[in-house]
């Protein structure tokens, strides 16, 4: 005979204080707690890819910089151009390529930036490429 075996088939004692607790409210005792807050946000954020900024050869500046020279000379007719330039990332080392086409307003030297007529501001450093239209 074992040691509990006089209680072993007994009926499970209820409280006549406290009455039982719905489904619910029990099972939300045994959730999942988020202990590391935060922690999902920065494995997704590492895990999230940028592209390298690719530096142009010598031979590649001079074409660039040839036709950004034909764009400033035609630049009161507002030329319509496809630039492909580098956009470096905010959170982490790397960026993104993008490729916008417009109409260029404006070069200027000073700012080190071309502007488009929609107002975009793309810095001269960040092209690798334009094409006029």
């Amino acid at each position: 005979m074992g040691k509990y075996d006089d209680i072993l088939h007994l009926s499970r004692p209820v409280s006549r204080t406290h009455p039982p607790m719905p489904r619910a409210e029990r099972a939300a005792q045994f959730s999942s707690f988020a202990a590391l807050t935060g922690y999902e946000e920065i494995v997704a954020e590492s895990a999230r890819l940028t592209d390298a900024r690719v530096e142009l050869g010598h031979d590649a500046l001079e074409a660039l910089d040839e036709r950004l020279r034909a764009i400033a000379a035609a630049i009161a007719d507002e030329p319509e151009a496809e630039i492909r330039f580098f956009v470096p990332d905010e959170k982490k080392a790397g960026g993104r390529y993008e490729t916008v086409r417009g109409r260029v307003k404006k070069i200027d030297e000073y700012a080190a930036a071309l502007f488009l007529t929609s107002g975009k501001k793309i810095p001269l450093a960040d092209i690798v490429s334009i094409e006029r239209m």
